[in-house]
């Protein structure tokens, strides 16, 4: 099931800019909608939004969070393969792979490049094989 947007949306575009797979549509000053094809149920759009126009795939409201409160991908870089497929799944681009340090260097691993773009969706994470990103709020386990 897809988020999707009430009539108490105001077309602050807020939760276009926000949303990691490009699945909210609209012009400034006027009513939002999700691609219900495309949303992956992340739950962002409902997070940035002022109005509580956002209603969770459930049909139920969401609330407003701070963005300093979203979570942010840790990845455990003793199980990361450096596969990239988390980097691939990012739509915002704020993963990488880190660079070797010496030639036959075996340890690189995924990191979070752009946190200030990061909107804690989770995305990354659903895609890991290995199960090694967590997405959690600075300071928890």
């Amino acid at each position: 099931m897809a988020h999707t947007i009430t009539e108490s949306c105001i077309g602050c575009t807020l939760c276009q800019k926000v949303c990691p797979v490009f699945a909210v549509t609209g012009e400034l000053k006027e009513r939002h909608t999700v691609n219900a094809v495309r949303c992956v149920d992340c739950g962002v759009c409902g997070r940035i939004c002022a109005k509580g126009a956002v209603l969770d795939s459930g049909g139920k409201a969401t609330e407003r969070v701070a963005r300093k409160e979203w979570g942010k991908p840790y990845i455990d870089e003793a199980l990361c393969s450096a596969c990239l497929i988390c980097v691939d799944a990012c739509g915002l681009n704020c993963l990488k792979i880190s660079r070797p340090t010496y030639q036959g260097d075996i340890n690189a691993c995924a990191y979070l490049a752009d946190s200030k773009a990061c909107v804690g969706c989770g995305i990354c994470a659903d895609a890991c094989p290995l199960r090694c990103i967590r997405v959690r709020k600075a300071g928890t386990a």
